[in-house]
């Protein structure tokens, strides 16, 4: 086996995988993540704010030293949807390099769709299941649907939890008519961009037989570890949990009803994430509503797992 770890740069946040890989193969040795909010000021003009660059600079440096420190052979950087929409996306690079000599690869949409899909099915539980994959994260959602080897649609849709939250601004604790607008805007959003695009292979993969709903990244964790209470980050747990339909509005609702403050002391919601649950909750809920998915299922495995399983460009 070969020891080896990615840093995935978000419009959230930053995440670590250091692994020992062999083959297809990638087992887990530190998994960690830090909120750095790149995303956070970016959307009037889409210019990465030099705080959150900063931020987003420190967390790399110490996410490569810590792998090094365990071992990894190669360090593997990428950045997701604010880099690749960015204006100025060279002074996160350089900001990077200055801080551990690390190069950034901006990866495209397509990219990060595959990486997702292929991170989840190194999983036994999904490795040949149909399904329908959603990995929501800060800028963007990346939609696949597929089957193994086999990738029937994949997309990246610009919505995500943070462009959301600055995007439809809400008091604290929101009001219900915040909620009712939010609704509305992410069902005309999925009417207008992603239902005329996938019901038709939805519906021809239903015909097959049962189509999965699966969620990854850092919304679905959450919304598996709120239903399970987990004090700590769990993955047998969170992959074992089944979020119907009804229990992903309830959560919404109950999320949308507390103030920030009350949110943050949930069991299973880390604080950081406690603003924008919010709106990756709702996401969820509008998608399980628009594509008439009963139920939820969680993965822990995602476009890292894939990323770590490539050799770094030079």
């Amino acid at each position: 086996m070969r020891r080896r770890a990615v840093i995935d740069i978000g419009t959230n946040s930053v995440k670590l995988l250091v692994a020992d890989v062999a083959g297809t193969d990638v087992v887990p040795v530190v998994e960690a993540a830090e909120q750095t909010r790149l995303g956070r000021g970016f959307y009037p003009h889409h210019i990465l704010q030099p705080e959150a660059v900063r931020a987003t600079a420190r967390a790399v440096a110490q996410f490569a030293a810590r792998a090094r420190e365990l071992g990894a052979t190669d360090v593997r950087v990428f950045a997701t949807s604010a880099a690749r929409d960015a204006k100025n996306p060279g002074e996160l690079l350089l900001a990077v390099d200055a801080a551990c000599g690390c190069r950034v690869q901006i990866i495209s949409g397509a990219q990060e769709a595959e990486w997702a899909f292929r991170g989840v099915t190194t999983s036994p539980q999904f490795v040949a299941a149909p399904l329908l994959l959603l990995d929501v994260g800060g800028g963007s959602t990346e939609f696949i649907l597929g089957q193994g080897e086999h990738k029937h649609f994949r997309h990246s849709f610009p919505l995500g939890v943070v462009r959301l939250l600055e995007t439809l601004p809400h008091s604290d604790p929101p009001a219900p008519a915040e909620l009712k607008a939010t609704r509305a805007w992410l069902d005309e959003f999925l009417r207008r961009e992603v239902t005329a695009r996938l019901e038709l292979a939805v519906a021809r993969e239903r015909s097959q037989g049962e189509l999965l709903l699966v969620g990854t990244g850092g919304t679905a964790g959450v919304l598996a570890s709120l239903e399970a209470r987990l004090p700590a980050f769990d993955r047998a747990a969170i992959e074992s949990v089944r979020l119907p339909a009804a229990r992903v509005s309830e959560w919404v609702e109950h999320l949308w009803s507390l103030p920030l403050a009350e949110r943050r002391q949930l069991p299973g919601l880390p604080p950081p994430r406690a603003d924008v649950m919010l709106m990756g909750a709702a996401i969820y809920e509008a998608v399980m509503r628009a594509l008439h998915f009963p139920e939820l299922r969680v993965s822990t495995r995602g476009l890292r797992f894939a990323a770590i399983l490539e050799t770094p460009p030079e």
